[in-house]
């Protein structure tokens, strides 16, 4: 029970974290909103027993990534005056809502027919290094170092950024 109750409080703070992270309009606001939604996201994994996955959400992105974000936004020195001004915003995002309204409904509906299950219990060696490992090395190598190479090349974006403006 204690379970249900804290996947819905980690999901409820999932969400809040991304919507703050889409309604903030400072990127600071938005870099700290993240931060609460990958906390979050550590603590789904916590609940799904996958013990690597949770310490790399934790070390890794909210820990090591995030500082890099944060690090990289202040050394940018944003002020409210650098940022566009941003006219249709609430009406982009009523759009979206709308858009997007259709299609909640929709995966609703597919939910509520799929049969009731009880939840399995993991088997022996979920969410191990061994076990992520196999899989990483073996099936996802390729998408792995191309994710790798795409963070290298958004980091030297920003010194590039930021060297223009000093």
């Amino acid at each position: 029970m204690i379970a249900t109750y804290l996947f819905f409080g980690l999901a409820l703070l999932a969400v809040l974290g991304s919507l703050g992270l889409i309604l903030f309009r400072h990127p600071m606001n938005g870099a700290m909103s993240f931060v609460v939604t990958l906390i979050a996201l550590a603590g789904l994994y916590a609940l799904l027993s996958a013990k690597l996955i949770f310490a790399i959400q934790l070390i890794v992105y909210a820990g090591a990534i995030m500082s890099l974000i944060l690090f990289i936004i202040m050394f940018l020195n944003i002020q409210e005056k650098d940022l566009p001004v941003d006219t249709g915003r609430w009406f982009y995002l009523a759009g979206g809502i709308v858009v997007l309204a259709p299609v909640a409904g929709l995966l609703l509906k597919i939910v509520q027919t799929l049969p009731e299950q009880q939840a399995a219990v993991p088997a022996a060696g979920f969410g191990e290094v061994r076990e992520v490992g196999k899989v990483l090395f073996q099936q996802w190598l390729l998408p792995f170092e191309i994710v790798s190479i795409l963070l290298l090349v958004a980091l030297v974006g920003a010194v590039v950024l930021a060297g223009k403006r000093g």
